[in-house]
């Protein structure tokens, strides 16, 4: 059976570079994977729901509203037990509106100094918008906290965050071994599965 794709281009609502090398690396040859500047967009995209779904979607309609080419955005949190869930949604600003990852890290930690629980996921939803479809796509991985960043790849809390079964954090992971278990590969293996079904 020949697969057809559903598109030619496709855009990925961010002006992170990890990401979108990243999810390049998954997509592979199949349809083209442009970023924000490559259509012409350099300002701020609105974050302003409080669900990883709601920020998605907004994303998402944001881009496509304006460049009417099909499009998809992905929000992704850390959300740890003892912290009730904590940072989730505001996992990128935990810190404040204008931190780096490394001021994120250390609140985190400083919030789980003498914690044994140290339990943690990471979740992304990935809202696809085509004009003629809204979908979500969702991917986790289970993990936890360690006490003292490792790895110098990644980015986030991916020096701090050790998935399940692994005894390498996300930092210490090869690009290609990391995109095998990721929460983000795992949403978007989803999308993709979606985009390459033969009509």
């Amino acid at each position: 059976m020949k697969i057809t794709v559903k598109m030619k281009k496709l855009v990925f609502a961010t002006n992170n570079i990890h990401k979108l090398n990243e999810i390049r690396q998954l997509l592979g040859t199949s349809i083209e994977l442009v970023g924000l500047n490559e259509i012409g967009f350099s300002g701020e995209i609105p974050e302003e729901q409080d669900t990883l779904e709601g920020n998605a979607l907004q994303k998402a309609n944001f881009i496509f509203e304006k460049f009417h080419i099909p499009v998809f955005a992905d929000d992704t949190g850390l959300e740890i037990a003892a912290l009730n869930g904590a940072p989730g949604v505001y996992s990128a600003r935990y810190a404040g509106n204008h931190c780096s990852p490394a001021d994120n890290i250390v609140k985190v930690l400083s919030e789980l100094n003498g914690v044994t629980n140290r339990k943690a996921r990471f979740r992304c939803v990935i809202a696809f918008v085509d004009g003629a479809r809204q979908l979500l796509f969702d991917g986790i991985v289970n993990g936890e906290i360690i006490k003292h960043g490792r790895g110098a790849d990644g980015f986030g809390y991916d020096p701090v965050f050790l998935p399940e079964g692994y005894s390498r954090t996300f930092a210490e992971m090869p690009v290609n071994e990391k995109n095998k278990i990721s929460h983000r590969a795992l949403a978007f293996k989803k999308l993709k599965d979606y985009l390459l079904k033969p009509e």
